[in-house]
């Protein structure tokens, strides 16, 4: 281990404080999702526009971090993940000091990362996005079947470099299919080894796959596999979780619905929905949650049960990470890989020094936008799997979902919370009196401090997710427009949708049709 530089540019600190004047303003979230909305990120076709919303996310990282970076410039190990892929090493808020001590040999994990790139779905490979705790939440593609590998695609990936450019909708397999078969055993033991080996040096242990299928099909091939599926139990020794959950497909009744979540149940009898709800028992008794039901939720309860699932699981074990997946990494995983940075957020866990203007732009331009999410096409489709996820804040504000360990020092908490006074929209009369009680020094044993601590926690949490909703709805209204399936005849919006006009007090150029 030698002597690092930081993966942040050396002129970030200067401007941080015109970057934290700036974000106040959604017009900077309207800009970044009017350019999501029309394109979807290649890493080999970057414009000015595209590499100031590359520098900005670094910026937001050295905010709390020092990271390294993992080199992906031309596309070169994954075309649809960032040029520059931040791996964060430990919080420091020393952010002027470009110079630290690795934890880890960044040549060792980008060699790990480009030969185990293989393994996954269009060279999705794991890959650490959020630092909490000490441990590392990645996301990634589910693993490659023999069909990506063997087939036309999977040959020009093999001799292209890695491009996942490649993928075509169709898989053509070789004249020579037993030969194929036989030879499945080895070459899935040395890229499925690889993969196994990245997510040991990353320390995770807890797999939670989100398919509804243990093997995608296409054509009757297995395109795709899972660690689930794995007849050689490569991955025995994690701790895999199987958690269904509907893929963008479904989000279109959800926009048919007003953008509606509550009743919506997903068909689990379709014919291709065969993983079942899989999660081991030591996550099971503590959280409360019959998860013999899962299949009657809707999609609020699903994915706030699911949610609750990923928090209990990354505060059970003090050392080890977790990886969450769906088929292609860039629906499904983006939304849970956000909700978990949100909510931790919120808790004060992780990016601290961040507004919610600036957690907000790191979250869409990193986890979506960055990482491939193909915003135009679902937008196109009336799949709002983007929209729901920001809207969805109003349903973790509860303390049910937070991650702030009940014994942390009171005064460092209600520190945190005036200091974060200016970036809610409002501060309420029940807030001002904890913390002039607690001012009061009042509290007088731990019972007190502990009531005062979680009346706090949880006003702050649910106001701080609030915040992020507002600014994400007015600029989402202003630029991508929310549309009512069902017009009433007199051409006015719905009334839900009209209900949310007025709540989040948009007007003027900010349109609803």
């Amino acid at each position: 281990r030698g002597t690092m530089m930081a993966g942040s540019p050396s002129s970030a600190a200067g401007g941080f404080l015109q970057s934290r004047l700036s974000f106040r303003k959604s017009e900077e979230i309207a800009d970044l999702i009017d350019l999501f909305s029309k394109t979807q990120y290649r890493a080999k076709e970057i414009t000015s526009r595209v590499e100031a919303i590359e520098t900005r996310c670094l910026e937001l990282f050295a905010r709390d971090y020092k990271f390294s970076v993992i080199q992906n410039s031309n596309g070169e190990v994954c075309g649809h993940y960032p040029r520059q892929i931040v791996f964060l090493e430990y919080e420091c808020t020393d952010v002027e000091n470009d110079r630290y001590e690795s934890t880890l040999q960044i040549s060792k994990l980008q060699d790990l990362v480009n030969r185990s790139k293989m393994a996954r779905c269009r060279g999705r490979f794991v890959c650490p996005v959020i630092l909490y705790d000490g441990k590392h939440i990645c996301r990634s593609s589910t693993l490659a079947g023999w069909g990506e590998l063997y087939g036309r695609t999977g040959y020009n990936y093999i001799f292209s470099g890695g491009s996942d450019d490649t993928w075509t909708e169709s898989e053509e397999v070789p004249e020579d299919d037993s030969a194929v078969r036989n030879g499945d055993s080895q070459l899935f033991d040395k890229v499925r080894g690889h993969d196994i080996k990245l997510l040991r040096y990353l320390s995770v242990r807890y797999i939670c796959d989100l398919m509804v299928e243990n093997k995608k099909v296409k054509f009757g091939l297995n395109v795709t596999s899972s660690e689930k599926a794995d007849k050689a139990q490569r991955y025995a020794d994690f701790t895999l979780l199987s958690v269904p959950y509907p893929g963008c497909e479904f989000f279109k009744d959800y926009k048919d619905r007003d953008y509606t979540a509550e009743g919506l149940v997903f068909n689990w009898n379709q014919d291709y929905v065969d993983a079942p709800l899989t999660i081991p028992m030591c996550f099971t008794q503590n959280l409360n949650i019959d998860w013999t039901q899962y299949q009657s939720w809707d999609l609020v309860e699903q994915t706030q049960n699911y949610l609750k699932l990923l928090l209990h699981i990354i505060n059970n074990d003090d050392e080890s990470g977790l990886l969450v997946h769906c088929i292609s990494g860039w629906d499904r995983t983006p939304l849970f890989v956000s909700l978990l940075r949100l909510s931790l957020w919120a808790d004060g866990a992780v990016h601290v020094n961040l507004e919610p203007g600036e957690i907000l732009y790191l979250t869409i331009a990193y986890d979506w936008f960055l990482f491939g999410h193909m915003l135009p096409d679902r937008l196109s489709k009336g799949e709002e799997i983007f929209f729901f996820c920001f809207n969805f804040l109003k349903h973790i504000g509860s303390e049910k979902f937070s991650a702030v360990k009940k014994n942390r020092c009171v005064l460092q908490f209600i520190m945190f919370c005036l200091r974060d006074r200016g970036s809610v929209t409002s501060l309420s009369s029940e807030f001002s009196l904890i913390t002039e009680e607690v001012g009061s020094s009042s509290l007088n044993n731990d019972v007190d401090l502990l009531s005062t601590q979680t009346q706090a926690s949880s006003w702050l949490r649910q106001a701080r997710l609030e915040a992020v909703r507002e600014i994400f709805l007015a600029a989402y209204s202003s630029t991508v427009g929310l549309k009512s399936s069902a017009p009433s005849p007199s051409g006015a919006i719905s009334g839900l949708l009209e209900q949310f006009a007025r709540g989040v007090g948009l007007r003027g150029t900010n349109t609803i049709v």
